[in-house]
């Protein structure tokens, strides 16, 4: 019975740390590197929060797509252009390069999101 609870710890233990470990091949970037990157064509802007948190406040050049949604839409996205994510507090967007980076994209997550930006 010890050998399970052991197993069952360290399973939780890896879970944990995957979580919250970077994403191989994504750039975390700040808000403030955000502001200086926000008028370069060569980048695509994507938010991740739902429509209704997207129309409630969002940053101008950004589209959205929301997370549950992103996989079956990377077909409007470049692989020629950079993606850089965001949401409301970088979870959602960390998922989201995950899928994008899988995908074949170059992905920039920005560190807490939205709220970070406000």
């Amino acid at each position: 019975m010890d050998y399970i609870n052991y197993i069952l710890f360290a399973l939780i233990i890896w879970f944990m740390i995957q979580r919250f470990m970077p994403i191989k091949g994504v750039e975390n970037i700040t808000t403030q590197d955000l502001k200086t990157m926000l008028k370069d064509k060569n980048k695509q802007f994507i938010d991740v929060r739902t429509s209704g948190e997207f129309s409630s406040y969002h940053i101008p050049g950004f589209n959205n797509i929301p997370l549950h949604q992103l996989s079956k839409r990377t077909n409007e996205l470049s692989k020629e252009k950079e993606v850089v994510v965001i949401c409301q507090s970088g979870m959602r967007s960390q998922k989201a390069s995950k899928v994008l980076v899988k995908s074949g994209f170059q992905v920039k997550n920005v560190k807490g999101g939205v709220s970070a930006w406000r």
